[in-house]
């Protein structure tokens, strides 16, 4: 890949900004100096890319997986309407990329959300059909006892549908913490999903999707994964 288009591809500005800053010595590749908009980049031998004098984040190319603990009081969405986007949690330049979440959490759901810039990978992550299993853990404003596993896992319907809706699993760990895992990503599923059992959400944390957690990342931080897309 030539520099240029690399540099565009990483989100570092538009080509003429990227001629600019070429031209006036002001990128280097792995230490050094790079002032030809046509030397050839191997992205996978990038392990730093500075930019007038400071380092950003390399982004893997052709296709990056992130992984984010999702703070509270962060919007699912390019176009935020009452809080901030779970977007402005990453670097200038990696806003300028086109990256999508897999799925949503509402703003105040917190944990696990994988974000990519891989269209085959997210269909994958959230068709129905493949049946991605997402644990969340759900604090509940009434105590509760294993009846209402039962009734999450026998299905409930929830309100405007027509069909019952089913959890994969339900495990009361305490009389007010659920550990619930579904496999769907209906509109607000959990919590509509315990109303429709009798009970209420007073907090909701996902603590998988498939086999990824939060790896112990602390709320806001987030890093690179890796993938087999050979499924």
């Amino acid at each position: 890949m030539q520099l240029l288009k690399y540099l565009q591809a990483q989100g570092i500005g538009s080509r003429k900004q990227c001629q600019w800053l070429i031209d006036n010595d002001c990128v280097a590749v792995n230490g050094i100096i790079c002032n030809q908009a046509k030397d050839t980049v191997q992205p996978d031998n990038v392990q730093s890319l500075t930019i007038d004098g400071e380092d950003v984040v390399v982004v893997p190319l052709p296709y990056f997986y992130i992984l984010l603990n999702k703070p509270s009081d962060y919007e699912t969405s390019h176009k935020p309407r009452d809080y901030p986007s779970v977007f402005s949690l990453f670097p200038d330049h990696m806003r300028q990329i086109n990256m999508q979440a897999v799925g949503r959490l509402d703003a105040d759901t917190t944990g696990v959300l994988l974000i990519t810039n891989d269209g085959q990978f997210n269909h994958r992550m959230t068709s129905p059909k493949h049946k991605v299993a997402k644990r969340y853990r759900v604090t509940l404003k009434h105590a509760a006892d294993n009846q209402l596993c039962e009734t999450l896992k026998n299905g409930v319907l929830l309100h405007d549908e027509n069909e019952t809706v089913a959890a994969a699993d339900a495990v009361l760990s305490e009389p007010h913490i659920l550990e619930l895992t579904i496999t769907e990503g209906k509109y607000h599923q959990v919590k509509r999903m315990i109303a429709a059992a009798g009970n209420r959400v007073e907090q909701l944390h996902r603590s998988h999707f498939g086999t990824w957690d939060t790896q112990n990342l602390q709320s806001g931080e987030w890093k690179f994964i890796d993938v087999d897309t050979t499924e």
